[in-house]
């Protein structure tokens, strides 16, 4: 008898120090919470919600707006987004059905490789060799095919919400593969077999069989890459421009929430701008928390009852 209780005190012990891990998560975002909005008081109270809502940003007259960094960080990510994800999962998809084995181990190698390398090294990267071929090949070849469209009109100046997307999209390729990969390789064998039994070509295997059994899995490493990217600053920072202002055409620089963080928080002398900046992390850390929530809410909303009852 004293052996069983002995046991049970160690299984409520384990459960209650998990238990307290799982909350202690929890419990750094919301001192994170608490510390941004302490630290942004005086920009609440003189700003309210016009500070989401204004464009202006001027530490002079004491001015300040969040709109244009929202919109630059929300455009850069989704420009990002766009370039990443089909990249990611075709090569997840590859490396997983596709690669022979002699080859499949070096592309992984050099997937995590590409994930080790610092953010600022690809800034100067982005700078030095990105930003110029960007200006003197790619974008006046968009602009040459897709110039009708208002996000490929206006000047060039080659730092830009554009090369600000291109390079976050490097930068979450390697995360959103990595996940990718390990989640195809979870699905069942017996899926493929199945399929395969049925006269399914290869194909409409990796359509059906895989990739509609593992939708919910990519789905996850998708927000995954999109929350590194809603919160990337150096490399970022390096090449969007800089420039608080609001623009329909992709080739025109802007400027992100981290970035203006980043650039200008030894700068402000004043506690209103201090707590403007203040103010900005917590706008990032809430639509963070936000495009999560929402993610999830999709997932559960449109994912269904359940992959496996799907088949």
């Amino acid at each position: 008898m004293g052996l069983l209780s002995r046991r049970h005190f160690g299984d409520r012990a384990f459960k209650g120090l998990a238990l307290l891990m799982a909350l202690s998560v929890f419990a750094l975002i919301v001192l994170i919470g608490l510390e941004l909005w302490s630290g942004s008081h005086l920009a609440l109270q003189k700003f309210g919600w016009r500070f989401l809502s204004s464009s202006g940003w001027d530490p002079v007259d004491e001015q300040f707006g969040a709109l244009p960094f929202i919109f630059g960080t929300l455009v850069s990510s989704v420009v990002a987004l766009i370039i990443a994800v089909p990249l990611s999962i075709a090569t997840a998809l590859y490396l997983t059905e596709l690669a022979p084995l002699w080859l499949r181990q070096p592309l992984i190698l050099f997937i995590e490789l590409l994930a080790a390398v610092p953010s600022v090294i690809l800034g100067l990267w982005g700078i030095f060799v990105m930003v110029p071929w960007l200006r003197e090949h790619l974008f006046p070849a968009l602009q040459s095919a897709l110039g009708f469209l208002p996000l490929f009109q206006g000047p060039i100046y080659g730092v830009s919400v554009l090369a600000g997307g291109i390079i976050i999209a490097i930068m979450i390729v390697p995360i959103i593969t990595s996940v990718s990969r390990e989640i195809l390789r979870s699905v069942p064998g017996l899926q493929r077999e199945a399929a395969y039994a049925l006269g399914a070509t290869r194909w409409e295997v990796t359509r059906i069989a895989v990739l509609s059994y593992a939708k919910k899995g990519l789905f996850g490493a998708v927000i995954l890459g999109l929350g590194r990217a809603l919160g990337e600053t150096m490399a970022v920072t390096m090449v969007i421009g800089n420039r608080p202002e609001i623009a329909a055409s992709l080739f025109a620089p802007g400027y992100t929430m981290a970035s203006v963080i980043a650039n200008e928080f030894t700068e402000a002398t004043t506690d209103i701008y201090l707590n403007a900046l203040f103010e900005i992390g917590l706008v990032l850390l809430g639509l963070t928390i936000l495009v999560n929530a929402a993610a999830q809410l999709l997932l559960k909303t449109f994912g269904g009852p359940g992959v496996a009852r799907q088949h």
